[in-house]
């Protein structure tokens, strides 16, 4: 199948590559808009390559240079990508995903308890930030629209299917669908196959 760039795209991709290898040394292509708050917090590995419109939230006080947000090798990222990383974001190797994915460590309140710094009187933006890490494994295909969720452990080779909200560990080779995800099927490799749940 043939892909070829229109003549403004082709500009766009170029000027996108000189600047990746200017502020980005090791990844593939970051393609512009790119915004990265807090560029000093973000790890990644070789072969990064972005879509337009990739957001990363990169947070923390001023002297704060610990990394935050780690992306393994040869991860492709569609569009409209964000990613918010105030405690850790891990995501591993040769992960691919679509376009507009949201995966966030952090929420505005902890709902779990009775905490009053959570309470509906206190508006949403003056409640604590509450975090918990999340870690996405190795080989993993996310589908478009996916929102992910802090405090999810996401395992090796699984497939996130679009529209999915993702508010629990998922185990190794399995595919989620819904909201919130479920196992939908997982995979045998006795008999090489993905069967369902």
């Amino acid at each position: 199948m043939e892909n070829k760039y229109s003549l403004s795209e082709t500009i766009s991709t170029a000027y996108a590559l000189v600047a990746t290898k200017m502020f980005y040394k090791g990844a593939r292509l970051i393609r512009r808009p790119f915004y990265c708050r807090g560029k000093v917090r973000l790890q990644f590995d070789i072969g990064l390559t972005t879509g337009h419109n990739c957001r990363f939230d990169l947070l923390g006080d001023a002297n704060d240079n610990s990394k935050k947000l780690f992306i393994g090798k040869n991860c492709k990222l569609g569009d409209n990508v964000h990613i918010v990383a105030n405690e850790k974001v891990i995501i591993g190797d040769n992960c691919l995903m679509a376009s507009k994915i949201f995966i966030s460590d952090t929420s505005h309140g902890d709902y779990s308890n009775t905490s009053i710094d959570s309470s509906p009187d206190v508006p949403p933006d003056e409640r604590p930030l509450y975090m918990k890490p999340v870690s996405i494994g190795n080989n993993v295909w996310i589908g478009e629209n996916v929102c992910i969720l802090l405090g999810v452990n996401i395992g090796n080779g699984c497939i996130i299917a679009a529209n999915s909200v993702v508010n629990r560990d998922v185990p190794d080779n399995c595919i989620v669908a819904g909201t919130p995800a479920k196992v939908r099927k997982r995979y045998k490799s006795d008999t090489g196959t993905w069967e369902k749940i």
